[in-house]
């Protein structure tokens, strides 16, 4: 049954309305948008003081409730999906770290044998995060399984994961990154660039073969330098590219996060969490991949070099975050944790934001910017 959600602010696709009402039509999608002046006849759920906006997209997430995406178990995996609700997001990729070819080969079988069966958030492909890394910046991922970029053995996957594996993270320092990168995109694929020691002429010379995004921007990745500008000189020059951005107040400090989101402007940040199976579970001791890892202080680190092995972040969280930071208005931190992922997957028509026609995901938040409520095709599926 159609019905109209009144509100007193709504983060739409073009602009941000103050009081009205937004159909949800009996099929799970939305409607049209009308201004308090024009209140609709039917069924009409109201929220007073309360904010709506469009669903989340992580883009970039390995684990949560205690489950890594790389276990390639689907229970698992579909149990992260309704987790998922409650950090406000309704569609995602899950995302592998770098394991040998038979575990991502289970991965890509695992999400792909069970296409469209989650029954949380949406999975909207698969993100490998690795193997094509370099080993000085490689962060958590398991060193004994790095290396350089192969498109058969790609093709290998992608055919195990029936098309949905659409987004892969490389360096582009690696030999033939370049060419992976052409022959990928070519494909549909987006490739990212990170964990990686490239100078800012490597970096670009990935760039203009297609790669359009930067994985977690300033993490995993060589500094700025006035002289040799690396990496992060490509994430600030590099035009039509997306930079990934973690907002958890320890893998970056909020001025560092300012000054990317200025360089870059919010049309090209997209908030992501990186987050590990630690999310929404207690401190203690946990794995990512094979590597022993402990979450302490709202941070997970390895055993072995205290590096920050991923986050306990929930995407939620990244947008209060930097609103509360003062670095964004809470519609371009909307806007970061919806559309501009979106836009990254060239996924921009159907997920990320509030148009008539598009399925009906989306959030109740309070002005605080705190969660109240999630939407999955019109119907309420958490509540805070």
């Amino acid at each position: 049954m159609a019905y109209y959600i009144h509100a007193a602010k709504f983060f739409l696709k073009n602009t941000t309305e103050t009081n009205g009402y937004l159909e949800i039509t009996d099929d799970g999608k939305f409607g049209s948008y009308y201004p308090e002046s024009a209140k609709p006849a039917g069924k009409i759920v109201e929220y007073g003081d309360k904010w709506v906006a469009p669903g989340l997209f992580d883009t970039h997430i390995h684990g949560l409730l205690g489950h890594d995406v790389t276990d390639g178990d689907w229970d698992a995996i579909n149990e992260m999906s309704e987790g998922l609700l409650k950090a406000g997001v309704t569609s995602w990729l899950p995302t592998t770290v770098t394991a040998s070819f038979d575990q991502l080969n289970n991965v890509c079988k695992a999400i792909g044998d069970h296409q469209g069966q989650e029954t949380g958030a949406k999975i909207r492909g698969i993100h490998f995060e690795g193997p094509y890394f370099t080993e000085e910046h490689k962060g958590a991922q398991d060193p004994k399984y790095l290396r350089d970029p192969d498109i058969d053995e790609f093709h290998k996957w992608q055919d195990s994961a029936h098309g949905l594996l659409n987004k892969i993270s490389i360096a582009p320092e690696r030999k033939g990154a370049a060419e992976f990168t052409r022959q990928a995109v070519e494909e549909g694929v987006v490739v990212s660039i990170g964990h990686s020691s490239a100078t800012y002429e490597q970096a670009k010379r990935c760039i203009e073969a297609g790669a359009s995004m930067f994985t977690h921007t300033y993490n995993g990745m060589n500094e700025f330098g006035h002289r040799d500008p690396g990496m992060v000189g490509a994430a600030y020059t590099m035009d039509d590219t997306t930079c990934e951005i973690i907002c958890d107040g320890h893998h970056n400090a909020p001025a560092a996060v300012r000054v990317l989101i200025d360089q870059k402007t919010p049309d090209n940040v997209a908030l992501v969490t990186d987050c590990m199976r630690a999310g929404l579970m207690p401190d203690g001791d946990y794995m990512l991949g094979e590597l022993e890892v402990y979450v302490k202080d709202d941070m997970a680190r390895l055993k072995v070099g205290n590096n920050l092995a991923g986050s306990i972040l929930l995407l939620k969280d990244a947008l209060k975050n930097v609103v509360d930071w003062n670095i964004a208005t809470p519609e371009e931190a909307v806007r970061m944790g919806s559309l501009v992922p979106a836009k990254s997957m060239h996924m921009e028509n159907k997920v990320g934001s509030i148009v008539p026609g598009a399925d009906a995901d989306f959030l109740i938040l309070n002005p605080d910017m705190t969660l109240s409520e999630t939407y999955l095709d019109g119907k309420s599926r958490y509540q805070a």
